[in-house]
């Protein structure tokens, strides 16, 4: 198999069509299923003692097709109903919906991968995929590791494990039900993000990886697609991280360190005892001015003992003055704020007036900065440090300018519009005095 992958590595069209004339249908028929024909480099499993493969890489590097293929060499045997390497698989994405979608039912997942004879289904009602040989795949999400006890299995596909919240507790219950067999291993297919769990797989030695960009697996995308997201995203690090599939490292001063930004499941919050929304208004209004931080932020509890989420980040970016106002009450009703923060630095009463221009009854403080953006970010970041903030959800953009704001300053393009309206909104619900003077009713 691995010299004719090779001859086609390198063998003219001419001699493809040869050897195709040569073979009888049933074989050219069976080709596109030869996996280890066609996989790049990075989507063939490593030789080696290991328990977990880490495939590490860019958007559409074919992180997923190289899961999909590996279960599928997993519990396939040589005939359709004949017995594979493995019986009982876990599957485990960010959530059931995601790992149904993309590693089921999605265009390069187990289905879509499965000759005819060989392919398995979807039972919907036990979250399980069902193989003609009696093998078995069932689904499970992050947001619910306690459902991995129980359940053993010989094999597992972890999807996007980078992006799981309650990642390291989810990973340690399945460790637990990969118990059966002689040799029970795992498949990581991910965009990498530094998180805890990440750092650990990365150092184990229990642990072989390979890694691809997004531009290895060019010639199965969408002509355009490579050309206008280099464009707009190569060189940054959002571009080195979701396209090189290269880990950002904290900088050495970073005031959010990767592991002091975790998340918590929406649905999953107890009532909340305030929320307010945060805007921290652009000097000018045009499609290259800097972007209108809002941020929406709700406390959990009182006192010393509070917890504090990130509900949303709703920052708009080359708005006219009306519509970012229009954008902040919005999500005063949407998410039924006590009130408005409103920082206005550059705008003085005039960020007041839209506001009220928009709806004249809003709630709304106003706060004018006094002291630089880190001496106001300090105290917030020693929040995420004792681990009393959570985000509802992923907020890529703001994660990213809370990675880029160092204690020596900000590290990033432009303005951590974001991170300001992060500040303020915390910093109200904080209450501290000595980072934001209490601001005025109006």
């Amino acid at each position: 198999m691995n010299s004719l992958r090779a001859f086609l590595s390198c063998a003219s069209e001419a001699e493809i069509r040869a050897l195709v004339d040569e073979l009888s249908e049933n074989a050219v028929r069976a080709m596109p299923y030869l996996f280890e024909l066609w996989a790049l480099d990075h989507q063939i499993a490593p030789e080696g003692d290991w328990a977990t493969w880490l495939v590490m890489g860019g958007r559409g590097a074919g992180k997923t097709r190289a899961g999909a293929e590996w279960i599928r060499a997993q519990v396939e045997g040589a005939g359709p109903e004949d017995p594979g390497l493995c019986r009982r698989v876990a599957l485990v994405g960010e959530t059931y919906a995601q790992a149904r979608d993309v590693m089921v039912l999605g265009d390069s997942g187990l289905i879509a991968c499965s000759p005819e004879g060989y392919r398995p289904k979807w039972v919907e009602s036990r979250r399980t995929l069902v193989w003609p040989n009696g093998a078995e795949a069932q689904v499970f999400s992050a947001h619910d590791a306690d459902a991995l006890r129980g359940p053993q299995f010989h094999a597992a596909w972890c999807d996007e494990l980078a992006k799981w919240p309650n990642a390291q507790m989810t990973w340690d219950m399945l460790q637990f039900a990969l118990r059966l067999g002689e040799d029970p291993r795992a498949v990581v297919t991910t965009t990498p993000q530094p998180t805890p769990l990440m750092t650990e797989l990365l150092d184990s030695r229990h642990v072989a990886m390979t890694h691809a960009a997004t531009s290895a697996n060019a010639a199965n995308l969408a002509p355009t697609f490579l050309k206008l997201v280099t464009e707009k995203y190569g060189g940054t690090a959002l571009g080195r991280q979701e396209l090189d599939g290269e880990m950002i490292e904290d900088m050495p001063d970073a005031l959010w360190p990767a592991k002091h930004i975790r998340e918590v499941a929406a649905d999953t919050l107890p009532d909340l005892q305030k929320v307010v929304v945060a805007l921290d208004p652009p000097v000018s209004a045009h499609e290259d001015s800097d972007a209108c931080g809002i941020i929406v932020a709700g406390q959990i509890g009182q006192g010393g003992d509070a917890q504090y989420v990130v509900l949303d980040d709703a920052t708009v970016q080359g708005a006219s003055t009306l519509d970012w106002a229009r954008q902040a009450v919005a999500m005063v009703e949407h998410w039924r704020a006590d009130y408005l923060v409103a920082e206005v630095n550059q705008g003085g009463d005039l960020v007041a007036q839209v506001l009220r221009q928009v709806h004249p009854g809003v709630p709304l403080r106003t706060v004018h900065a006094s002291r630089g953006k880190v001496v106001r970010a300090a105290p917030v970041a020693l929040l995420y440090e004792r681990g009393q903030v959570r985000h509802a959800g992923r907020f890529t953009e703001l994660e990213d300018q809370m990675r880029a704001m160092g204690r020596s300053g900000f590290k990033g393009k432009g303005s951590p519009d974001r991170v300001d309206a992060l500040v303020w909104a915390l910093s109200d619900l904080m209450q501290v005095e000595a980072v934001m003077p209490r601001a005025r009713q109006l």
